[in-house]
């Protein structure tokens, strides 16, 4: 462990006061992030969660939030041993929850960098907006905007969280240093850390790989296994498919989810890759248990919800897809909420039914539907509730999705229309105002 002088140094050098998070001014990160590698092991957790509250806030990155980047990745390096497991949610900065929900495909930085604009494009946007404005409380605000853009605070959300995510790739030569260290947390938090990364390919898979061949801890073996199925086009000297026959269900179930990817993303690599049905089977035998309670971060652990995503991608592939449907049936009721991924149910069942479904404005003769398709619209009409039908701030877009493919858009009309007990409620009911109770106070 080196000093915490070595670990911040040249933190003074940097203005904080002229950057900001979540709540202002970033003036208080020094404090915070000398406490996050200081001696009092309390003051340590509770930076770490001050920290992350102001520069990584529900997803959102800060113009403060890159200049952290490098001293936390020292923190992560050679800091004390529980901050240095913290440190490691360098992750978040670089990736939301909301970048791992399109798993198992990855993360397309191409899309990405294309998306966000620039604080160069916003600039002219602002002049032309001021150029062109006459009305003077229109004028103030743009010229507020513009000054707050040209002060270096990110303006728009994606260009943003791409400042912390190159921050944070500047610093991957460093952080491939944890991935062989002593505890198997911190070289499996560093391995899911390196998956983010398909741009440093070449510089992260070798080391993973390395780590691959010489772990024996099942979650770290597991993470390396998806990072490398996230980063390659291609199975390399067939290690994923070797480790489908671990004697660990969660490498195996990691190797499923990696060659998944391969399969999908990667057509062309696919006649060197297992059948789809054997890949498929091994998802479902995983998804058959409980989930080990050492897993990987992926998915925020929900890893049956991660499974439902996999099996949906392998079912173009498959001799059988309405018999990979009906794995995926299977799975949902394991489907848990976690504390970042609110009604994940719900979120899976519009996955399926925009794969499985075509618009219509007429509804579809439940018998004439496939079995696979039946026993999903069964099994949801036993699973969801009704605020998972309800609208946003409260509930889910599961109405709209529903009524889009001709289905019944309510709890009560989905159970009808498969056969179920209604359970008191009417089938031909609308779907009721959440905004209601609100208004009857």
């Amino acid at each position: 462990m080196k000093r915490s002088d070595d670990l911040l140094a040249g933190l003074d050098d940097i203005d904080w006061s002229a950057l900001r998070h979540a709540y202002g001014s970033a003036e208080d990160v020094p404090g915070q992030l000398r406490a996050a590698c200081g001696p009092d092991e309390k003051a340590r957790e509770s930076s770490f969660s001050s920290l992350f509250g102001n520069i990584f806030h529900q997803g959102t990155r800060y113009s403060a939030s890159p200049y952290a980047v490098p001293f936390l990745t020292r923190i992560a390096v050679a800091g004390p041993a529980d901050a240095r497991i913290n440190a490691l949610l360098l992750t978040r900065l670089a990736v939301d929850w909301h970048d791992e929900y399109d798993l198992p495909l990855g993360i397309d930085t191409a899309a990405w960098r294309t998306a966000a604009i620039s604080p160069e494009e916003n600039l002219r946007w602002y002049d032309e907006q001021i150029a062109a404005e006459t009305d003077e409380e229109r004028l103030k605000n743009l010229g507020e905007g513009r000054k707050y853009c040209a002060a270096g605070h990110p303006v728009d959300a994606r260009e943003g969280a791409l400042r912390s995510y190159d921050a944070v790739r500047a610093q991957l030569p460093a952080l491939l240093e944890p991935l062989d260290d002593p505890d198997p947390e911190i070289r499996t938090r560093t391995a899911y850390l390196l998956g983010w990364f398909p741009e440093e390919a070449d510089t992260t898979l070798p080391p993973l790989l390395a780590r691959l061949d010489s772990e024996r801890n099942p979650a770290c073996v597991a993470t390396v296994l998806v990072a490398v199925g996230l980063l390659t086009d291609h199975d390399p000297d067939g290690r994923l498919r070797r480790h489908l026959d671990h004697r660990h269900p969660l490498p195996r179930w990691a190797a499923a989810t990696a060659l998944t990817r391969l399969m999908a993303a990667h057509p062309t690599a696919a006649p060197d890759l297992p059948p789809a049905e054997r890949i498929a089977a091994e998802l479902a035998a995983f998804d058959a248990g409980p989930i080990p309670e050492a897993a990987t971060a992926h998915h925020a652990g929900d890893l049956h919800s991660y499974t439902v995503r996999s099996l949906l991608c392998l079912m173009d592939a498959a001799e059988d897809p309405d018999g990979v449907l009906l794995e995926i049936v299977r799975t949902l009721p394991r489907i848990v909420e976690t504390g970042v991924s609110p009604r994940p149910l719900a979120a899976r069942a519009d996955n399926l039914l925009k794969a499985l479904f075509e618009p219509s404005d007429t509804v579809p003769v439940f018998a004439e539907l496939s079995q696979g398709r039946r026993e999903l619209l069964t099994v949801l009409a036993e699973l969801l509730t009704a605020e998972d039908f309800q609208s946003w701030p409260f509930g889910s877009d599961l109405h709209e999705r529903f009524t889009r493919y001709g289905l019944p858009g309510t709890r009560p009309a989905l159970r009808a229309y498969v056969g179920l007990p209604t359970e008191g409620e009417d089938p031909n009911a609308p779907l009721a105002d959440p905004w209601a109770p609100f208004r009857d106070r």
